[in-house]
C-alpha cells in the first residue's frame, strides 16, 4: 500500500468542491475505523451543532429498529393500530393496510407530506386524516410526514421522545459529547424527519458504529437490512437517488448513505470500510449534493485501500464571491420601487460596505465586505446569524450572497444592476421563512442623492 498518497486525493476532493462552488461547512473521512482527514470551513468549528435535516429520518429509523428488537412492534405491524385516537370515523382501507415496513421504506399511500408547516399544530395527526391516493407498499414517494409519525410512535411505545430514547441507548454510549438538540413541531414532538441538530464528529461516530454492524447497540439484523435496497427509486430526478431506498436511508453507487437536504451526508462504503461525513448548505445549487457524491466517488473512493495517509486536518474556509478590486464600486442615493413588486421592496440605498433597503420586514441593512466572508446578522432577523460575501462583476453589476447559518441553513443570491438613474434587483433563494421575499426581480428609480 502506498503511504501518504491518499492525502493528495483528499486535497483534490476539496479543491474540486471549491472549484465547483460547493458551499461546504465540513467533512470527516475515516477508513477501517481510523480518522484520515477532517476539515472545518472557517468560521464553522469542530463540535458545533449543525442542522442535519433528513439525516434525522435515519436516526428515527434506528429507534424504530431498537423497538422492534425489543418485540414492541414488527415490520408487519399496521401503523394505524398505534394511533386509533387520530383516525377518522371511516378511515381509508389503504391507510389501514399500511405497515411499519412500508413506513420505513417510504412506500406509504401518499405522494406528499400531509402536514403543513406553519399551519398545523400537530404534525403527526394529518397523516391519519389525509386522503390516500394509491396502494401502500407499491411505489416510493419521499414523505417527511412518514418520519414524523415514526418519531411520535417512539414516544408512544417507550414513553420517551426520540431524542431522549437515542441519548440513553446510543448517543452517550458512543461518546457523543457535543451539544445537540432536536427541533420540535408546535405540539412539542421532535421533528422526526428533519429537526436533529448535531455536530459533525458525533454523527460521524454514529456512522462508524453502523458500518461496524451496530456494535450491539443497534440490532445487527436491522443495520444489515436498513442499508439494502428495500424499494426501487428509478423515477427520482437526481442520479444518486436512483439506486434505491433502504429503511430511512438511501442506497448509493457503492453502499448507502444518510442524506439530509443541503449536503448533510454520511456515505458508508462497506466494501472499503470507509465513511465520509459532510456538512454543507447547497440549497442554492440544485446539483450541489450530487457534486459532493461525484467528487468523493471519483477523487477519493477508487484509491481507498490502495493508498494510505497519516491523519490530516485541512485548513479551509467558506469561499467568498469573486470580486474585481480595480472596480471602485458605488455609493448611491435612494431608489424607490413601485408597490406590489415581486420582491416586496420599497426602497434601497447602497453605501460603502452596506446595503440598506425596506421590504416586508421593514427597514433592514446588510453589511458586506468585497471578496471576503463577513459574519453578521441576517437582514430583518437579528437573532439569525449569517455569512455574507459580495463582489463587483463589472462597474454596473454587484453580486451579494447571504447564507443564514442558524437552525435552518438557507440563503439568497442577489444581483444589483445599475443603469443611468435606475437599479434592478434580481434574487433567487432557498426556501425558508427568512428567505421569503427574495425570489424574483424589481426595478427602482433614483429619487434623491
Amino acid at each position: 500500500m502506498s503511504e501518504a498518497s491518499l492525502s493528495q486525493r483528499v486535497h483534490a476532493f476539496a479543491a474540486r468542491l471549491e472549484r465547483e462552488d460547493v458551499n461546504m461547512h465540513g467533512f470527516l473521512l475515516s477508513v477501517d475505523g481510523q480518522e484520515k482527514a477532517k476539515a472545518y470551513y472557517a468560521p464553522f468549528r469542530e463540535g458545533q451543532p449543525h442542522r442535519l435535516y433528513s439525516v434525522s429520518k435515519t436516526m428515527t429509523g434506528l429507534a424504530i429498529g431498537m423497538l422492534m428488537d425489543q418485540g414492541r412492534l414488527s415490520m408487519d405491524s399496521h401503523i394505524t393500530d398505534f394511533f386509533p385516537d387520530y383516525l377518522p370515523a371511516e378511515p381509508d382501507e389503504r391507510l389501514l393496510r399500511l405497515t411499519l415496513r412500508d413506513m420505513l421504506r417510504m412506500a406509504t399511500c401518499y405522494r406528499a407530506t400531509a402536514y403543513r408547516e406553519g399551519v398545523d399544530e400537530n404534525w403527526t395527526r394529518p397523516f391519519f386524516t389525509g386522503h390516500p391516493d394509491h396502494e401502500p407498499g407499491t411505489v416510493f414517494y419521499y414523505d417527511t410526514g412518514c418520519s414524523q409519525v415514526l418519531a411520535a410512535l417512539v414516544e408512544r411505545l417507550s414513553g420517551q421522545d426520540v431524542l431522549v430514547f437515542l441519548e440513553e441507548r446510543l448517543f452517550r454510549l458512543l461518546g457523543c459529547e457535543d451539544e445537540r438538540y432536536w427541533l420540535r413541531d408546535p405540539s412539542g414532538c421532535p421533528q422526526g424527519g428533519t429537526g436533529l441538530c448535531m455536530s459533525l464528529r458525533d454523527y460521524h461516530r454514529i456512522s462508524l458504529c453502523l458500518l461496524d454492524g451496530g456494535r450491539g447497540l443497534v440490532p445487527g439484523w436491522f443495520v444489515r437490512e436498513m442499508g439494502q435496497k428495500q424499494i426501487e427509486t428509478a423515477l427520482q430526478d437526481k442520479e444518486e437517488e436512483q439506486y434505491g431506498y433502504g429503511y430511512q436511508c438511501w442506497r448509493t453507487r457503492a453502499g448507502w448513505a444518510m442524506y439530509g437536504m443541503g449536503g448533510q451526508l454520511s456515505i458508508l462504503c462497506p466494501d472499503r470500510k470507509a465513511v465520509l461525513s459532510t456538512l454543507a448548505d447547497t440549497r442554492l445549487d440544485p446539483a450541489g449534493v450530487q457534486r459532493i457524491y461525484d467528487a468523493f466517488f471519483e477523487e477519493i473512493y477508487p484509491y481507498i485501500g490502495v493508498e494510505d495517509m497519516a491523519p490530516e486536518t485541512l485548513s479551509l474556509a467558506v469561499k467568498p464571491l469573486p470580486d474585481h478590486p480595480e472596480i471602485p464600486g458605488r455609493v448611491t442615493g435612494l431608489y424607490a420601487f413601485a408597490p406590489d413588486n415581486p420582491l416586496g421592496i420599497r426602497s434601497l440605498r447602497l453605501e460603502d460596505g452596506l446595503l440598506s433597503y425596506e421590504n416586508a420586514r421593514g427597514p433592514v441593512s446588510l453589511a458586506f465586505r468585497r471578496g471576503q466572508v463577513l459574519e453578521t446578522a441576517y437582514p430583518g432577523w437579528p437573532e439569525v446569524p449569517a455569512l455574507v460575501s459580495a463582489g463587483w462583476l463589472n462597474p454596473d453589476l454587484l453580486r451579494i450572497r447571504c447564507f443564514a447559518v442558524g437552525d435552518a441553513p438557507c440563503g439568497f443570491d442577489m444581483l444589483l444592476s445599475f443603469r443611468d438613474s435606475r437599479v434592478t434587483v434580481q434574487c433567487r433563494c432557498s426556501g425558508d421563512s427568512v428567505t421569503k421575499g427574495y425570489d424574483g426581480a424589481a426595478s427602482g428609480l433614483l429619487t434623491e442623492g
